[in-house]
């Protein structure tokens, strides 16, 4: 099992997009997604949001609302997501993201991007619900979004 943060970064009505387009073997290659990552030994999920934020986008995180707990279950593999969104951070974003490409983009386009099937899910729920949400995608083995599980 392996247990990640996902971030939302809003600012303008917009969201903070990473296109990952940068790392070679790269499951989200392609893809538009929120920046996060692996939570490490003795760090909680604010803990590695905040460590997130700054190495991916040079962005100083003052707080992060937890808005839901995401299980993708792709194939073999299980991964365990704390999702976050933020509109409290300060500081300069980075030229250069060692992930991706980084882009403001209006919440209304969001949907137009290249995204997983499952984040079109979890976005509409965020634009939608004000409430803390669990949900489950599972894909099949060529990442195909088969069942969507929401609150159990």
């Amino acid at each position: 099992m392996t247990l990640t943060t996902l971030g939302y970064l809003i600012k303008d009505n917009k969201y903070l997009m990473l296109h990952r387009t940068k790392k070679a073997q790269d499951i989200n290659s392609g893809k538009y997604i929120g920046v996060g990552g692996h939570v490490e030994e003795g760090e909680s999920p604010v803990d590695c949001i905040k460590r997130e934020v700054k190495e991916e986008t040079g962005l100083i995180l003052n707080s992060a609302r937890c808005r839901g707990y995401i299980t993708f279950v792709m194939g073999k593999e299980t991964e365990h997501a704390v999702l976050f969104t933020s509109d409290d951070f300060e500081g300069k974003l980075v030229e250069e993201c060692p992930e991706g490409d980084l882009s403001w983009v209006d919440m209304d386009k969001v949907m137009e991007l290249n995204l997983w099937p499952g984040d079109r899910v979890f976005l509409k729920m965020l634009e939608e619900r004000e409430d803390f949400f669990t949900l489950k995608l599972i894909y099949d083995e060529d990442d195909n979004l088969i069942d969507t599980i929401v609150n159990g």
